[in-house]
């Protein structure tokens, strides 16, 4: 896969490519609970099927006067970065370097602390 020179084409891929890995994910998790002589041990990981309770709290079950009473209602602003596919935009990403606009947020490089002392 070629890395992408704008930010949002590459973090239009990113979102992509980990929707790909959930559905894998969901594919693997729903074999695992399918089949349960699935081999569990790997070279370098295993699986374990554990079961966890938990008390939930249960808001729907409220009466109506209390659910939609506003000293209980508070509201909560989210941002959200959404990525959008460029109708009839070329398929294969610009070769031409773009300037990176998150450079200067990034930390500058430290000097190495020892870096002009020599070992006797």
């Amino acid at each position: 896969m070629m890395t992408p020179t704008n930010p949002a084409d590459e973090l239009a891929e990113i979102r992509a490519e980990i929707a790909r890995l959930k559905q894998r994910e969901a594919e693997l998790r729903m074999a695992y609970f399918a089949t349960p002589d699935l081999p569990k041990i790997g070279r370098m990981h295993k699986v374990e099927l554990v079961t966890r309770r938990r008390i939930v709290f249960e808001a729907r079950l409220l009466p109506a006067e209390i659910r939609n009473d506003p000293t209980y209602i508070r509201e909560r602003v989210m941002r959200v970065l959404r990525t959008e596919r460029i109708p009839n935009a070329e398929r294969t990403p610009s070769l031409v370097p773009v300037s990176d606009p998150l450079a200067e947020l990034r930390p500058k490089p430290r000097k190495r602390l020892f870096a002009g002392l020599t070992l006797h």
